[in-house]
C-alpha cells in the first residue's frame, strides 16, 4: 500500500542568494500513522508543512501523494488534490467571525462541489464529532479558545481527508484547552485518519507514537528509524 505522503530528498531554497530553508529531506508517512514533527523556530517546520501540504512546491526533490508524484499537477489540480485528500489546522483558527460554527464548517467544502444543503448536514456531523453538537448556531466571539480550534479541526476534517496536518494546533491555548485538542485528534487518528503534527512542543511531541526531530533544514533524528533505515 502507498504511503499517504512521502517526500524523496527534497529541498527548498528562497531568495538571492538562495537560503536554504529545507535540504534533502526525506520522510514517509503510513497510512494510519500519528506524527508528531518537532523543532525550534526557524527549524524548517513551516517550509516542511507546506512542502507536505503541497501549499508550495519544492526547489528539488519528489513529493508523492497517495503515490502520485505531484510535479506536473498544475494549481487548480493541487487545489483539488488538497480538498479531497488533506486537512489542514493551523495555530491561528481563521475562522470567519460573523458566521456561524456550522456554516465556517461548511465553508470546508466550498471547493469540493458538494451542495449547500449537503454542506451543512455534512458540517453538522463534523461539529458533533468534535463535541460541538450544542455549538451549531454559534459565532467565533461566543466560543472559546478550544471551542474554535475544535471548528477548525471540524472544518479540515468534514471533507473526510486522509491525512491531516496541524501547525502547533495547540500553541493559543492554554493547558487544560490544550489537553482537549491533543485528546480530540487522537480519537481522530484512533479513527483511522493519518494525522502529522507540526510543534515546537517537546513534551507533546514525546506522547505521540513517532517522533521527528528537524533542525536547521535537516532531519535529525526519527523515531521510526531502525539501523538507519525508516520503518
Amino acid at each position: 500500500m502507498n504511503a499517504v505522503i512521502e517526500l524523496r530528498d527534497v529541498t527548498r531554497e528562497y531568495g538571492r542568494p538562495p537560503t536554504t530553508a529545507l535540504s534533502s529531506v526525506s520522510l514517509r508517512v503510513e497510512r494510519g500513522e500519528f506524527v508528531a514533527i518537532v523543532g525550534p523556530s526557524g527549524s524548517g517546520k513551516s517550509t516542511l508543512l507546506n512542502v507536505l501540504g503541497t501549499l508550495d512546491r519544492p526547489t528539488s526533490g519528489t513529493v508523492l501523494v497517495d503515490g502520485v508524484d505531484v510535479a506536473d499537477r498544475n494549481d487548480r489540480e493541487l487545489s483539488a488534490l488538497r480538498a479531497h485528500r488533506i486537512g489542514f489546522v493551523f495555530q491561528q483558527f481563521h475562522l470567519s467571525e460573523g458566521v456561524t460554527a456550522t456554516d465556517n464548517v461548511a465553508n470546508g467544502l466550498l471547493y469540493a462541489g458538494v451542495p449547500i444543503r449537503q454542506r451543512r448536514a455534512r458540517a453538522r456531523e463534523a461539529l458533533e464529532r468534535v463535541g460541538l453538537g450544542h455549538r451549531l448556531t454559534h459565532r467565533p466571539n461566543q466560543l472559546s479558545g478550544g471551542e474554535r480550534q475544535r471548528v477548525a479541526i471540524a472544518r479540515a476534517v468534514v471533507h473526510r481527508p486522509p491525512l491531516l496536518l496541524a501547525d502547533e494546533p495547540t500553541g493559543n491555548l492554554d493547558t487544560k484547552a490544550g489537553e482537549g485538542i491533543v485528546s480530540l485528534l487522537g480519537e481522530l487518528h484512533s479513527e483511522g485518519t493519518s494525522i502529522v503534527v507540526i510543534t515546537h512542543d517537546v513534551e507533546l511531541a514525546r506522547r505521540l507514537p513517532r517522533r521527528v526531530t528537524i533542525r536547521d533544514g535537516h532531519l535529525e533524528h526519527d523515531s521510526a528509524t531502525r539501523a538507519g533505515v525508516t520503518a
